[in-house]
């Protein structure tokens, strides 16, 4: 990494820097909010871009009052470096452009970028700083793919302020961003933006005058439809709105069928708020438990090509994992588990990856509803009033005068007894002799079921 004072020399050529025979600043001077105001023929994505934080949608953890979000945004702003971490269409480039305000706003791919086109902003910066100007806001796009060795190039310039850092990134900044750079950014975090919030920006979209104008309708079941293909995804959301827009045509409606031949997919029949809904998780449920792995993975595409949250189908395959493979096979908790974090830190669509090889191995583990059976049986006796006093010997015997009491009297230590196992009564009077887990025969219960007689014989219960 060259030290400052070669950048300093570097910097000495005169005129601003160019990249691939561009100017790199061209279009980058910005007024008021610092979102740059598109053209007539700009995307609808891009025409639809938030102008202020009060048009963002979701988000709400990172606009309250107050909060450090809100007060990045405004002519007096701190010249604070950020990382903006969230999935695809979540609004990390539009925060950079609020964040940036009014100052000199650069923007580069990590994916096409290297270490020349840091440096050249850099020195362009430092250029600007010496004459009086603001540093220039520097946003990289996907910041995680640059290398160690790129990223470190950045540190002198963000520790001295030179530029403003703005990063954005898919991936989870403690391992994809180097320590020094990410010690000395506000981290912020996006979350996948819920359907309400991706309606509402359809809605926008087809009325004000920026978007569509009101020159299309959008019909109930269409714009469903654009929801469940979008998923969590803004950018993607208005992309295919704006398909299906040039396909109806000025003054046109926008149909669930022009939708479906438009997007060149099938338009599932699925209402995340209906029967549909609760059909199609039922039948993925039932599926798994029945160990049918391919009537299992059909409707797990089903959900997934709907747009169904991956978290809400995360979570039942963690549900499942506990109440129907149980004890059989340990593991499947374990994997169910695994995957709902997988979905969490990767999202969509990698996220359906970790989401089938859960499906597939809770779908062809040993089933046995035996634990969750027993729960419920203890739980039933519980609030039946089966309960009784916790033996003394039981009783907690740590503080000042429980042995007085009684408390703790006649308790044997486990490790201290032959096998591990110390033969005494354990649960209360009223209850004795009852028994809640019954392990099946298959997969590891069997392994349980000799263990248990074993420790309930030398627990004195043979009966």
């Amino acid at each position: 990494m060259p030290a400052p004072d070669a950048w300093a020399l570097q910097s000495m050529s005169p005129g601003p820097p160019r990249v691939g025979g561009m100017d790199l600043f061209e279009s980058t001077e910005r007024s008021g909010t610092g979102v740059p105001e598109p053209g007539p023929n700009a995307p609808l994505a891009v025409r639809m871009r938030p102008r202020a934080l009060d048009e963002v949608v979701g988000q709400a953890h990172l606009l309250t009052d107050g909060s450090p979000l809100r007060r990045l945004v405004g002519e007096d702003a701190p010249a604070t470096s950020v990382i903006l971490w969230g999935p695809p269409g979540t609004g990390k480039t539009t925060l950079a452009y609020l964040v940036a305000g009014a100052r000199r706003f650069v923007e580069l791919s990590a994916v096409t970028a290297g270490i020349k086109d840091v440096r050249a902003v850099i020195d362009d910066s430092r250029r600007r700083i010496a004459t009086g100007d603001r540093e220039t806001v520097l946003f990289v796009d996907e910041i995680h793919r640059f290398t160690r060795t790129q990223q470190d190039a950045l540190l002198p310039a963000v520790e001295n302020r030179w530029v403003t850092l703005i990063g954005a990134t898919t991936e989870n900044p403690s391992f994809s961003v180097v320590g020094p750079l990410l010690s000395r950014s506000l981290l912020l975090t996006l979350q996948p933006l819920a359907s309400s919030d991706l309606g509402t920006l359809l809605d926008r979209a087809v009325a004000e005058e920026r978007g569509l104008g009101g020159d299309v309708s959008l019909a109930p079941e269409a714009r469903e439809h654009i929801l469940r293909v979008a998923g969590a995804d803004a950018r993607k959301a208005l992309t295919l709105l704006e398909a299906v827009a040039d396909a109806a045509g000025s003054g046109g409606e926008i149909t669930s069928e022009l939708t479906e031949r438009t997007m060149d997919a099938a338009l599932v029949a699925y209402d995340k708020s209906g029967d549909q809904h609760y059909d199609v998780i039922s039948a993925f449920i039932k599926s798994v438990r029945g160990s049918d792995v391919d009537a299992a993975l059909h409707y797990l595409a089903r959900m997934v090509v709907a747009g169904e949250d991956p978290r809400f189908i995360a979570r039942r395959l963690v549900i499942l994992a506990a109440e129907d493979v149980g004890l059989a096979d340990p593991q499947g908790l374990v994997i169910a588990q695994a995957a709902a974090d997988a979905v969490t830190f990767i999202g969509m669509p990698e996220g359906r990856i970790p989401l089938a090889e859960a499906t597939a191995y809770l779908a062809t583990a040993p089933k046995s509803n035996r634990a969750y059976r027993a729960i419920d049986a203890a739980i039933a006796d519980v609030r039946a009033g089966k309960a009784g006093v916790v033996p003394a010997h039981l009783r907690d015997a740590h503080y000042s005068g429980a042995e007085r009491i009684g408390h703790g009297e006649g308790y044997r230590y486990s490790h201290d007894e032959p096998g591990g196992v110390a033969h005494q009564e354990y649960l209360p009077e009223a209850l004795r002799g009852s028994r809640y887990y019954t392990p099946t025969e298959f997969g590891f219960e069997r392994t349980l079921s000799d263990r248990l007689t074993r420790i309930r014989e030398m627990l004195g219960r043979t009966t």
